[in-house]
């Protein structure tokens, strides 16, 4: 891995400084930027569980509701790999902060929005910011750190995840049961306004400027065809079964891929121009990175058809309340969190990838169960009979989430920091996107049209036991992928590794390229 050069100025600090100085000013760092994860995981998972709420208080149709998820991880999934290479040329502490205060305005914005329709924009405005910010996360990470540390650091990245799905449903079951000042579900955006103003004054003091270590320009034309590519072939995936899946819906999918060749082609051609291309296609030659976006992909398009769908079968299909449908989930979230520490510090160092692919067949295996006990309990199942499946699921799914990263990460070059760090979290947003277009044929396609009051519970079960299916189905494709993953991430090889990184934990040896 290719070392950074060391540029300082006066309000950096030091190249000589303390070790003990400069960790502690990373690990504040690291705090920050977690949070502001954390703070992106939370709004996901509150949303999802205050949807029917929404759905009830606002008139919202059940287009709009997919709108509401959906239409965030579009312009999530869009403006990742832009603002990746935003951070890389700009800088990624000053992306960070404009992607912190973006979302903070985009959520008060939700929390006000007049109607369905103003929801809908402003949650595409949050995920837009959402995509100037994330990116920066796993880049400030990535140039921190040094590659011997990065797996505590993506053990501790895994326990956010879990630490974000325990929170999100809890918080949005309570915030939306408590009706606080009488506004309903909207406290669960509102609440986004004090942690990303605290968030936004610490990290303008605590985090450190990198940047790429030669300059880069934004590639505007690269820019306009993923975004262009992106939204021909999701949008027509999200509407598809509302409008009845008109023929320029396939014409549009189908032209996606020719964007997408296109911009292959013209990335190719922009590297050798000036070595500035939008997506850093010599990454994909890297067997790891190239692999391992395979497998998120795959993932997101799971895990986005799960959670929606696994909120409307509990609140709308067995009637249950926000908070006991929040409650339901904690042991889903615990086993997350739990495993995704221990599969980073003590499994992946032993076992290397067979904990991925122990990951993948237990989620399949917590999904079976789960479609198992949801036909033989049906309208009747107690949340204590969802916990067993749940926790196999959980446990399947931390042992994937934390370890994925790092693998994905472990042999790309810092100075593609960024533009590494975009496309992991496009290709996993897309996947989400693709799952929650799909929840309309999955889902809603086995759901009739005009059902009575006796016949929504048992549809809405049934339309659940289906869409499980076709998530097992995902988890094994998964396993099967993760077959080109390697053996054992480069970072648990001693020595060669940590020289790699180009960060030294002794005083006088080189960190990443900080500016003030």
């Amino acid at each position: 891995m290719t070392s950074t050069e060391t540029t300082l100025s006066s309000t950096a600090e030091p190249v000589d400084a303390p070790a003990g100085a400069g960790d502690r000013r990373r690990w504040f760092a690291l705090a920050i930027v977690m949070t502001a994860a954390f703070m992106d995981l939370v709004d996901v998972t509150i949303v999802n569980i205050a949807i029917p709420s929404i759905q009830q208080d606002a008139g919202a149709s059940f287009s709009q509701i997919q709108w509401i998820t959906a239409g965030y991880a579009l312009a999530f999934a869009a403006g990742l790999i832009t603002g990746g290479r935003l951070g890389d040329i700009h800088g990624r502490k000053r992306l960070f902060l404009i992607g912190i205060a973006g979302f903070t305005v985009a959520s008060a914005l939700c929390g006000f929005a007049a109607n369905p329709e103003m929801l809908v924009a402003s949650r595409i405005l949050q995920g837009a910011m959402a995509a100037m910010m994330v990116p920066q996360v796993l880049s400030i990470v990535h140039a921190t750190f040094p590659a011997h540390e990065r797996g505590k650091v993506f053990g501790l990245f895994g326990a956010i995840v879990g630490l974000g799905a325990v929170s999100g449903p809890l918080l949005g079951a309570l915030l939306t049961e408590w009706n606080l000042f009488g506004l309903e579900w909207r406290p669960i955006f509102l609440i986004n306004l004090p942690v990303g103003v605290v968030a936004l004054f610490l990290g303008r003091r605590f985090i450190s400027e990198s940047k790429a270590p030669r300059a880069l320009k934004l590639d505007l034309v690269g820019v306009a065809l993923v975004t262009l590519g992106l939204l021909m072939l999701l949008y027509p995936l999200t509407r598809g079964r509302e409008l009845g899946w008109p023929v320029w819906g396939y014409v549009s999918m189908a032209g996606a891929l020719v964007v997408f060749a296109a911009l292959v082609a013209y990335e190719k051609r922009k590297t050798a121009r000036d070595g500035s291309p939008l997506v850093e296609l010599s990454l994909f030659k890297v067997k790891s990175f190239a692999a391992g976006i395979a497998v998120q992909t795959v993932f997101g398009v799971g895990l986005g058809v799960f959670f929606l769908v696994w909120t409307l079968y509990m609140q709308v299909g067995l009637g249950w309340s926000p908070l006991r449908a929040g409650l339901t989930g904690v042991p889903f979230s615990i086993a997350v969190s739990a495993a995704a520490g221990m599969s980073v510090q003590l499994l992946v160092p032993r076992f290397g990838r067979k904990v991925l692919q122990a990951g993948a067949l237990t989620m399949a295996l917590g999904v079976l169960l789960y479609i198992w006990e949801s036909d033989r309990y049906g309208m009747s199942i107690a949340s204590w009979q969802m916990a067993l499946p749940l926790v196999v699921m959980g446990a399947g799914m931390g042992f994937i989430v934390a370890p994925l990263t790092d693998a994905v990460l472990s042999e790309v070059p810092r100075e593609h920091a960024g533009s590494a760090s975009g496309l992991i979290n496009t290709v996993q947003q897309m996947g989400n996107a693709l799952g929650l277009g799909l929840v309309s044929v999955l889902f809603f396609g086995e759901i009739g049209d005009r059902l009575t009051p006796a016949q929504v519970g048992p549809a809405f079960v049934n339309a659940f036991q289906h869409a499980l299916g076709w998530v097992a189905a995902v988890m094994a494709v998964i396993y099967l992928l993760m077959f080109a993953l390697p053996k054992r991430p480069a970072q648990h090889v001693e020595g060669a590794d940590a020289e790699d990184a180009g960060v030294g934990t002794a005083a006088g040896e080189r960190e990443p390229e900080l500016v003030g």
